[in-house]
């Protein structure tokens, strides 16, 4: 076969052309200007319809698409590999999780809220919902030593878990104020890097302020913040709380109770309070529990407690949480 004729020059070479522009061309291509009013007076108008049209958004683009009842299997799946993609791209692996109420702030603010009610209820002595209200911060002022506690612990299983057997094992909360922001607050002071979770919720809500930023997450769904939480999670460390705590508590309860996940270490910080709250020896004496069930928990009072038992629990599984030449100070 013979070949095909080349283009010839005067040297008698081939020419090769430039490479043509990525972007940009010297002649424009037909569609790269709208239908003139010249040859149809009503074209631009039409045109602007046209481009006005939610139907000519991109879909990730349209908000209203996006936020629609038949989008929410693709919302979840973005719900969750968001933050999956970024603390893959972290490297983390292995977190400890700690739950509290937002409402246990530091003693010092506890204290504040405690004597300005005081100068109110002495202003209004027969103020019966002013009495209430001293008589709930009193409480929360006697139960702000968590808020001290949830941070010493941060900061021992921070530099603990710098020698984590499998890779580091950080600090993750639900990313809000109290014994949330506490716990962060104790990875901060050590200089390591944690986690928060938060969730998008009707409200107006901020981050505490010492998550790692490029590791503080907004979920739309609970359920798949749910998730996050689990995922990873190497124990689970429950400070005196309401409904929310409550919510992550039992639901944790649940799935290793039925062992659909594998059992990791629960501690319930606070016996008082726990026991109060919620009886489970009640639960199983009333036979809606085994007697099994009550050691799948156990309770601490103290930072370096809740870390000794959770070095214990992994020793006693033959599954030791740190290196042999690490340290759990």
């Amino acid at each position: 076969m013979t070949a095909p004729d080349k283009p010839a020059h005067a040297d008698g070479g081939t020419h090769v052309p430039s490479p043509a522009d990525p972007l940009h061309r010297h002649e424009p291509l037909p569609w790269h200007h709208p239908k003139p009013p010249e040859e149809d007076p009503d074209a631009p108008e039409r045109i602007r319809r046209i481009l006005a049209s939610p139907s000519y958004r991109e879909a990730i683009e349209d908000g209203d698409f996006l936020r629609a009842d038949h989008t929410r299997g693709a919302r979840l799946q973005l719900d969750y590999l968001k933050p999956e993609l970024a603390l893959r791209e972290h490297g983390i692996e292995h977190t400890v999780v700690a739950f509290g109420s937002t409402r246990l702030v530091e003693p010092s603010a506890a204290q504040a809220h405690v004597d300005a009610l005081r100068a109110q209820t002495a202003a209004q002595p027969d103020n019966d919902g002013l009495r209430r209200q001293l008589a709930t911060a009193k409480r929360i002022l006697q139960k702000s030593a968590y808020y001290d506690v949830a941070r010493e612990f941060g900061a021992i299983a921070s530099r603990a878990g710098r020698h984590a057997r499998g890779g580091q094992l950080v600090v993750m909360t639900g990313g809000g104020p109290g014994i949330m922001e506490a716990a962060n607050r104790g990875a901060h002071d050590t200089g390591t890097e944690s986690v928060g979770l938060n969730i998008r919720l009707p409200h107006e809500q901020y981050p505490n302020p010492y998550i790692t930023p490029e590791l503080c997450f907004r979920f739309h769904y609970f359920a798949m913040r749910k998730l996050h939480f689990l995922l990873r999670a190497r124990a689970l460390v429950a400070f005196p709380g309401g409904y929310g705590t409550l919510d992550e508590l039992f639901g944790t309860l649940t799935l290793v109770q039925t062992r659909s996940i594998a059992p990791v270490p629960v501690v319930l910080v606070g016996e008082a309070y726990w026991r109060r709250a919620v009886d489970f020896a009640y639960l199983a004496d009333e036979g809606v529990i085994d007697h099994e069930d009550l050691s799948l928990f156990w309770y601490a009072e103290t930072a370096q407690d809740i870390w000794d038992g959770i070095l214990a629990w992994y020793e006693a599984a033959g599954k030791p949480l740190l290196e042999p030449d690490g340290t759990d100070d």
